[in-house]
């Protein structure tokens, strides 16, 4: 856990203050990769997803198996590092909204919050669709690569940022439209734990009874996949943050509502990291205590 820790903090601090390294997070390769299985025959096109994911991950659990164990740790802790910050993204999240933050102009504010909304061609620049997206934007780009990578290592963050790329822009077009409705439902499948996850959090790092209200009330009808419930709570937390903000506001808002929700839900998006890196260092300590 204690290598586990110090490979996402330092992911954190090289993607935060070292943002010229983003540019290293290219995936024309697997999209290429994709490609050539979906222009092959008829046997490997039909499994392309299945094929395209697995070779690269089968490579890269065989060099963590065979680093686990050497010099103290430290080539896993190179290469968790590594796979991890490869993983994080692609775009920078704090950027794309500070991008939307600045831009003037309705057109110019469409095209930054087109960033936004990976999965749709067309950005609504709405208070409300505005915070669901930087919360799922924050599932895709950050906590689904960290999740991951907390359960199974190098390989998990790997996974979850190549099955992302399946289910959504280039590489999804790239696949037959039966394996990319495939790699939607798998990539709902690995969301499920980490958007349950983060809404626990948010309900810790805002309001708790309007995060659970939102929770039960998605879940009235059963348990079901999507990120409805991550949605509805972060909508709820951001309007009960502006009510605070307006209750001891004395000047009134100095930016537009849409605005001043996008950023409340950055703010709330940073607390949840914050609060998980908090748990893993707890976690290190106790190991350490015991």
């Amino acid at each position: 856990m204690s290598i586990t820790l110090v490979a996402v903090i330092t992911a954190l601090l090289l993607g935060h203050l070292a943002k010229p390294l983003a540019v290293l997070r290219h995936h024309d390769w697997f999209v290429g990769w994709l490609g050539v299985l979906s222009r092959s025959g008829s046997g490997l096109r039909n499994a392309a997803l299945w094929i395209g994911l697995a070779l690269p991950l089968i490579a890269l659990a065989a060099l963590q198996w065979w680093l686990s164990g050497w010099a103290y740790g430290l080539p896993s802790l190179l290469l968790g590092l590594t796979v991890l910050f490869y993983s994080w993204g692609p775009r920078d999240l704090d950027l794309d909204v500070d991008a939307l933050v600045d831009a003037s102009g309705a057109e110019a504010r469409r095209e930054a919050a087109q960033h936004l909304f990976p999965q749709r061609d067309d950005a609504l620049v709405e208070g409300g669709p505005l915070v669901e997206a930087v919360f799922r934007c924050a599932l895709w780009r950050w906590f689904g690569p960290l999740f991951w990578f907390l359960v199974l290592g190098p390989v998990g963050a790997l996974a979850y940022r190549l099955v992302a790329l399946s289910a959504q822009g280039a590489a999804r077009q790239r696949l037959p439209e039966a394996q990319g409705s495939m790699a939607s439902t798998l990539l709902g499948v690995m969301d499920w734990p980490v958007a349950q996850l983060m809404t626990l959090t948010l309900a810790l790092a805002a309001d708790f009874d309007a995060v659970i209200g939102a929770w039960r009330q998605w879940h009235a009808d059963g348990v079901r996949l999507g990120l409805g419930h991550l949605e509805a709570a972060a909508r709820a937390s951001v309007a009960i943050e502006l009510a605070e903000e307006d209750a001891f506001s004395e000047d009134g808002p100095a930016q537009s509502p849409a605005l001043l929700e996008l950023r409340d839900a950055m703010s709330l998006v940073w607390r949840i990291l914050v609060i998980w890196v908090g748990v893993m260092a707890l976690f290190v300590i106790a190991g350490w205590v015991g």
